[in-house]
């Protein structure tokens, strides 16, 4: 899952242009530099895994050093076998943002920034330290562009002062498959959907079990079925015991593939989801794609994209409110039109965003020549 996001950016995007992705991580297995070059999906991919005294003392320095002196490593295969790039993308600050600068101040080529981490949120706040705020401050003035996957990480950043004249959105990516995926005939009690990791405290999914303890003290014609795997899985589904929860009302189905999970979403009236904060949500995009309604707080891509055709919004941390949304779902889940949700998740697919963030390379491109 680490990088996943950024992985279909690249795929989305190397439609267009000749994409190469340079990944540096520390490995506490590997006792030297391990260089892995591969080809995925016409991405040109050079991993650099690099050791580290693992240390608490000397842990951290060791993996700064490492990571710039594995850069370096990495850079230099990319030099030798695709070229020198005309645009660089870095992915999530700041230090992927600080190894963009110095590529812009050396070779003078434009790069842009996409960000997906949540720590700008109020909700989850652990944007701190002088020198990581000036460090990030410049390079996101400097860069040519800065993307934000939602308007709610944007108006974030740019409350930490995180601001760049050219600042816009880019959508995560939607796997094609659950574009195509048709609902099924089969008559079965209405079925909500959640999709999550289990972490507690963003995504509340306890929260949606004593929703749900109330929604089946009023009424047991529906289903929660619930999908994932955690840090506080085991506690989840400890809780639903405690609660009592009928063997009716709730499903744990654990870890499911990208595939299962579309697969579940054929077979799904509604999506439900309860978090505190998302930076973007892609559950959100995969069920409009599906053609699926959305029950939701307004976290992560709800502000920009949903309507009253594709879900509800529900309030934070009300839990009855949540009961009587998913029992207004069920009683009136025939005024969603499959098709039109679909139709509105199409900004979503790899051939939409990677148009969009080509144009944003050919936008930044053009511009740092017309500067020259």
């Amino acid at each position: 899952m680490f990088g996943l996001f950024v992985r279909k950016h690249a795929e989305a995007v190397a439609r267009f242009c000749d994409v190469c992705v340079l990944y540096v991580m520390a490995d506490g297995n590997v006792d030297r530099f391990d260089i892995v070059e591969q080809t995925t999906n016409g991405v040109r991919e050079v991993y650099v895994y690099y050791p580290f005294i693992d240390k608490p003392v000397m842990q951290q320095l060791s993996k700064a050093v490492g990571f710039v002196r594995a850069f370096k490593r990495g850079w230099a295969v990319v030099r030798r076998t695709f070229g020198l790039p005309d645009v660089v993308q870095a992915n999530i600050l700041t230090r992927c943002g600080v190894l963009a600068y110095g590529l812009r101040r050396k070779y003078d080529i434009p790069y842009i920034i996409v960000e997906h981490w949540s720590r700008y949120l109020p909700q989850n706040f652990n944007y701190k330290g002088f020198i990581r705020k000036r460090l990030t401050q410049r390079c996101v003035r400097k860069a040519a562009c800065v993307l934000a996957v939602s308007g709610q990480l944007r108006d974030a950043m740019r409350r930490c002062n995180l601001n760049n004249s050219n600042f816009g959105l880019i959508d995560n990516v939607v796997d094609d498959f659950f574009y195509e995926a048709q609902k099924t005939d089969a008559q079965h009690r209405f079925r909500f959907l959640h999709v999550s990791c289990f972490d507690e405290r963003p995504k509340n999914v306890r929260g949606i079990l004593r929703a749900v303890k109330i929604l089946s003290q009023q009424r047991t014609d529906f289903e929660l079925v619930l999908i994932g795997t955690g840090p506080d899985w085991q506690e989840v589904v400890q809780y639903a015991k405690e609660l009592a929860l009928p063997d009716s009302a709730v499903r744990f189905v654990g870890e499911q593939t990208p595939a299962d999970v579309c697969r579940y979403f054929t077979e799904t009236d509604a999506l439900v989801i309860f978090s505190r904060y998302e930076t973007a949500g892609i559950i959100f995009s995969e069920s409009w794609a599906t053609g699926t309604p959305v029950i939701s707080t307004s976290v992560g891509i709800v502000p920009d994209c949903l309507t009253d055709s594709n879900g509800v919004v529900v309030a934070m941390e009300d839990e009855n409110d949540l009961c009587a949304k998913m029992s207004w779902m069920i009683d009136n889940h025939a005024q969603f039109d499959a098709a039109e949700i679909r139709q509105t998740a199409l900004q979503f697919t790899y051939d939409t965003v990677g148009k969009q963030l080509f144009d944003v390379y050919n936008e930044v491109v053009n511009d740092n020549t017309n500067i020259k």
